[in-house]
């Protein structure tokens, strides 16, 4: 047997056992998941993209706007029973987003908090960011583009014949363009639902009305209407139809 070809058995063998060692029962989705990466881990790399994002982008200077944020949140981050040094900020920028870091650093753009019409709709947000986490979908994230790199250098050896064959690069190319819309998206799309379904959850159990979060999506969804949109299977998120009918879906069940 010819040294290349053990090297590519070994390969795929370390690929393979990288994949079934990484897979877990997640009990708050219901779903195995590919989440190798400790979430312990993804928190240095958070406390840095967080301290980057505040030097791009100021906190709001009304401590009041501050503190109404964290009274709505707080009680959303201890219902998700995971011990974070949670915080939550009102960031200076007309944009309609918010996103939520591994280190459990809550960001909330000004444009989608004056926007939100009660602390019931923030906390749709909220419960949204939250439930990311709950999820663990940054570890499976990062997980999932590790494995989607290492899958595709061990494809490129096969394919191209050994580690000096020709065509290499291009198989990669096009395995990775693969991986992109067949993998990495269609999971992207599974989170955001996955988020809203935990976040209504959470709003429940502390007594928020999950309602709010169909009225907000309602109106984010007109608001949009004028925008042009990628197809579904070209976008990391679901389309509006599908969320809405889901999430009222969550909030009847």
């Amino acid at each position: 047997m010819c040294g290349a070809c053990l090297s590519r058995r070994k390969l795929l063998a370390l690929g393979a056992a990288a994949g079934l060692a990484g897979c877990s029962e997640n009990a708050d989705t219901g779903r195995r998941q590919l989440a190798f990466i400790p979430d312990e881990q993804l928190v240095g790399m958070a406390d840095q993209a967080w301290a980057q994002m505040l030097a791009q982008v100021r906190p709001v200077r009304d401590p009041a706007a501050h503190a109404r944020l964290a009274r709505i949140g707080r009680p959303l981050a201890e219902a998700s029973g995971r011990k974070l040094a949670w915080e939550f900020v009102v960031l200076d920028s007309p944009e309609f987003n918010a996103f939520v870091l591994p280190n459990g650093k809550v960001g909330f753009f000004r444009g989608l908090f004056e926007f939100a019409r009660s602390d019931d709709e923030i906390g749709s947000v909220l419960g949204h960011e939250v439930g990311h986490l709950v999820a663990r979908h940054p570890a499976e994230r990062v997980s999932q583009e590790l494995a989607v790199k290492a899958g595709v250098g061990i494809a490129q050896v096969l394919l191209s014949g050994g580690e000096g064959g020709q065509g290499g690069e291009a198989v990669a190319a096009a395995l990775g363009l693969g991986a992109m819309y067949g993998v990495i998206l269609p999971y992207s799309r599974k989170h955001e639902l996955e988020a809203d379904r935990i976040g209504v959850a959470l709003m429940e159990k502390v007594g928020q009305n999950p309602r709010a979060a169909v009225t907000f999506w309602e109106r984010m969804i007109a608001r949009a209407d004028a925008q042009p949109k990628p197809p579904e299977a070209l976008s990391t998120h679901p389309a509006d139809e599908r969320r809405l009918a889901e999430l009222r879906a969550a909030v009847a069940a």
